[in-house]
């Protein structure tokens, strides 16, 4: 137990799923008894008006059948209760009800019973008034300075002030620019109302201005509102708050002064009467309700704050002298005067529990029993430290803290891709052109050891391929259980994607709460964007891979790509992919070579990615594991850095195209102004062309906004490419210097460091980052390479010639003997080995220029490969070549 909780006095739960607001609660002598005791009067939306008077025999009682005076069901949901001198003729209070279209006034009186039951209370309708608007929420007061009885004013949710005197509408005014109602509050001494606006400033408007403003019946312009009658409705005073209000209250020192207490979502604030701050206070919690009242202390006013948090905090100015924690959350708090207990604190919450507490403390009665000293035997701590010393480096050096056997029981996740295609393909909305786009099933099968929760599968293939359903949730699993999910995938682009790998991704969590993630990658069938076509002659660029094994049959490595009018020719495959590229494969009949041809380099990837993994398993079967692929031509990156200035192109082209379509709005928007002031001018003006200027700039957003989208599409799809072109290229610069898996991981994250190109962040500076950041490093040959820092910001570069020539220069170092590697050795300058007497890595940029220059003639154009390493007696091609 808190020892600052809310002491509950009296408390009770109204009726069953019923909703309450800050205007639902009020406490006054309703009944107009004269002893000075307050009775709790609640209306809720569901149209119940409840009158309690709590009197509970000892504290802590919960309410008896005798504390509810009158339960009454009004139909109409109930906004707000107020009680005052609404009556004409006579001062005794009144209850007023607030309904959505309707004000009531009602007299709540009581008559002695002739049995034990006590006294019989019932409410009389004085008066009501049907509203033409929406009520949102109303004050009440003596506007005007009036004597001995109490106007009302409503506002409307549409920004109307309507004013009641009594049993008459007196007049109704519309706030300016008012656009959503704000809390309402009615000051006595300056004779004003104070609100906060949408635009999040607090206003203050004379009730004699509202009186003598142009009426709200009247809103539109007539002729005699422009030849000068009427007043226009202005503010006293604005004071901008910067932030929604929740609620209002006035509360006054003396006769002299009064202080405007406005409650913010995150401050709340206590104004002078002319509108200038007196003091602030940020809080620390997000505020349900508040209600100030006159303090002790001279010169200072007590604020009780409800909280989210189920707290009460009790300021004085902004010191914080008490916090109690409730029972649940305040929409509404009041303080009053109970059977004969002054200061009590009424809370009601949203749903119902309405509470009478008073701010207490519980004395705590525990004592800490007293902690036997001992004398410490530092010798038993020092061998106890190093034995524990020794138990966290053996745990260190193993591969993780968990248990192998627990981290992979506990569930297992599979992939199964179908070897034939869907009966019925489930492409829709395809853009690939005449071809009919297959789709394959993939089934992920979870299998668990344990009880699992919050089950969450998430699956990704590479774009234009897209999946029918990519999310799958599973709230609980129980041991032993399996679970099987299907979806399909399918082309929906007419370019390719870098990858056929897809990827399932499992997160759940144990029983003890601790989150896992489990993943499995299938592979996707080359079928499945590709079709079987006639091999071509001629083709722009030729990649030729060798191998140290005799050359497969084509038709046994692609069984599903056999042309059948050409059956004879074995060592031959055209391949047509279904955005319309074609690539040709051909293998030698004596030398240990394949040939990969294509008009575009990019489409190379695939299929040179599909022979080598295809020759991998085929020989992996027959049993031999000596089996290696190598590439010994030049490197294509002429090809490949006419992508990379393809790319950077889209880009530059797409931050020059949203700076047009910037400026474009900003002029627009400054016609609209233009415009719009001519139109409210009661003199008008002529237009001067403003209207066909404003239909040209619109043409123009609108092109300028179309050709951005169709930009992006374009960077998109020449990203996708590029990725798979940085694919064919780490792929060839691994078979080159042959480098392990975990050189070619390094490269790989080195040169595809991002899975979507942005605006803010791209492809070519992270990759120049990243390359240079290794020739600093593990490919340096000095220590004044290693000395110089990166720039720590990225930004996107004026051209791609640094960039090239840092792939240049990569490529170079890796020639001539250069290892990739991330250990803490690497900084290191490394020995290299050069065969023949090679030339030394320059290093100063003069140096580099040439090496530059050089490496032109060693990287050269692979268009023209075919004449330089010509492929022996290739006679399938007899047909379709020279």
């Amino acid at each position: 137990m808190s020892l600052f909780k809310a002491r509950d006095w009296w408390s009770t739960v109204l009726g069953e799923k019923e909703e309450f607001d800050q205007g639902c609660l009020c406490l006054a002598d309703v009944d107009n008894t004269g002893n000075g005791q307050d009775k709790v009067i609640v209306g809720s939306f569901m149209g119940y008006l409840r009158i309690f008077n709590p009197h509970p025999v000892k504290t802590g009682d919960r309410a008896q059948a005798e504390d509810l005076l009158l339960e009454v069901h009004l139909r109409d949901p109930i906004l707000q209760v107020e009680v005052g001198k609404f009556v004409s003729g006579t001062e005794m209070l009144h209850l007023a009800v607030l309904h959505s279209r309707k004000l009531c006034v009602y007299s709540v009186s009581g008559s002695l019973g002739n049995v034990e039951h006590g006294t019989q209370y019932q409410i009389k309708l004085m008066y009501e008034h049907n509203l033409q608007r929406t009520a949102c929420n109303m004050t009440c007061g003596s506007f005007g300075g009036v004597k001995g009885r109490d106007l009302i004013c409503i506002q409307s949710m549409d920004g109307m002030l309507m004013v009641f005197e009594q049993e008459s509408y007196a007049f109704g005014r519309f706030l300016p620019g008012s656009l959503l109602p704000g809390p309402l509050a009615y000051s006595s001494r300056t004779d004003s109302f104070i609100t906060v606006s949408s635009c999040r400033q607090v206003e203050s408007y004379k009730y004699q201005v509202l009186a003598f403003a142009t009426d709200a019946d009247k809103r539109q312009e007539t002729e005699q509102q422009k030849l000068g009658s009427g007043k226009r409705l202005v503010v006293d005073w604005t004071l901008n708050i910067g932030e929604q209000a929740l609620d209002i209250c006035i509360v006054s020192f003396n006769q002299s002064a009064s202080s405007v207490f406005v409650l913010g979502e995150r401050n709340f604030f206590c104004l002078k009467d002319n509108g200038q701050i007196r003091f602030m206070k940020k809080l620390d919690c997000s505020p349900s309700c508040f209600l100030p009242y006159c303090s002790v202390s001279e010169g200072t006013i007590n604020t009780l704050i409800g909280n989210h948090n189920n707290m009460l905090h009790v300021y004085q100015d902004v010191t914080l002298k008490w916090a109690t924690q409730l029972p649940h959350i305040p929409v509404a708090v009041r303080v009053g005067c109970l059977h004969d207990l002054k200061g009590v604190i009424v809370t009601l919450s949203d749903d119902g529990h309405l509470q009478c507490s008073y701010l207490g403390t519980d004395p705590s009665l525990f004592q800490a029993p007293k902690v036997e000293s001992r004398e410490l035997n530092y010798d038993e701590l020092d061998v106890e430290l190093k034995e524990l010393q020794k138990i966290i480096k053996d745990v260190n050096k193993s591969q993780g803290v968990w248990p192998m056997t627990e981290r992979e029981d506990d569930l297992k996740v599979s992939a199964m891709v179908s070897p034939n295609f869907d009966s019925v393909s489930q492409s829709t909305d395809v853009e690939v052109g005449a071809d009919l786009v297959p789709s394959v099933t993939v089934k992920v099968t979870l299998q668990n050891r344990v009880t699992l929760q919050k089950i969450r599968l998430s699956v990704y293939v590479q774009p234009p391929l897209v999946l029918t359903c990519d999310q799958f949730t599973f709230e609980f699993m129980t041991p032993e259980m399996t679970r099987t999910v299907g979806f399909s995938v399918y082309l929906k682009g007419s370019y390719l994607p870098p990858e056929l790998e897809g990827n399932a991704v499992v997160s759940y969590s144990r029983p003890t709460g601790i989150p896992r993630v489990s993943q499995c990658k299938f592979r996707l069938p080359l079928k499945l964007i590709c079709l079987p076509g006639q091999p071509s002659k001629t083709a722009s660029h030729k990649l030729t891979i060798d191998t140290n094994k005799s050359p497969v049959s084509l038709l046994s490595l692609f069984p599903g790509f056999a042309n059948q009018s050409e059956d004879d020719q074995v060592n031959v495959m055209g391949f047509r992919f279904l955005g319309g590229s074609r690539v040709t494969l051909l293998a030698s009949k004596t030398s240990q070579r394949y040939r990969i041809q294509s008009e575009q380099f990019e489409d190379l990837w695939l299929i040179t990615n599909e022979l080598i993994i295809r020759l991998q398993e085929y020989f992996e079967k027959q049993g031999i594991k000596d089996f290696a692929c190598s590439f010994s031509g030049s490197m294509p990156l002429q090809e490949y850095f006419e992508l990379i200035d393809h790319h950077f192109e889209l880009r530059i082209n797409g931050e020059k195209l949203e700076e047009l379509l910037s400026e474009r709005a900003v002029q627009f928007r400054a016609i609209q102004r233009r415009l719009l002031t001519r139109f409210k001018d009661k003199t008008p003006a002529p237009l001067q062309h403003l209207d066909t200027l404003l239909d040209g700039t619109y043409k123009q957003v609108i092109a300028l906004a179309d050709a951005v989208e169709e930009n992006q599409d374009n960077l998109f799809q020449s990203f996708t490419r590029l990725k798979s072109a940085t694919h064919l290229v780490i792929l060839l610069i691994g078979l080159w210097q042959k480098l392990s898996a975990d050189q070619i991981a390094i490269l790989e994250a080195a040169f595809l460091p991002l899975q979507q190109d942005t605006q803010e962040l791209g492809w070519e500076e992270m990759v120049d980052a990243a390359i240079s950041h290794l020739l600093k490093t593990c490919l340096s040959k000095s220590s004044k390479e290693q000395a110089l820092n990166l720039s720590s910001q990225l930004s996107i570069p004026k051209d791609t010639s640094r960039l090239k020539k840092h792939i240049t220069l990569l490529c170079d170092r890796l020639a001539k003997g250069g290892r990739l590697c991330l250990s803490t050795d690497a900084a290191a300058p490394q020995t290299m080995i050069m065969p023949g007497g090679c030339a030394t890595i320059p290093e100063s940029d003069l140096e580099e220029r040439s090496v530059e220059q050089d490496s032109t003639e060693l990287f050269t154009s692979h268009k023209h490969l075919i004449v330089e390493t010509p492929m022996p007696e290739v006679s399938p091609l007899q047909g379709v070549s020279e």
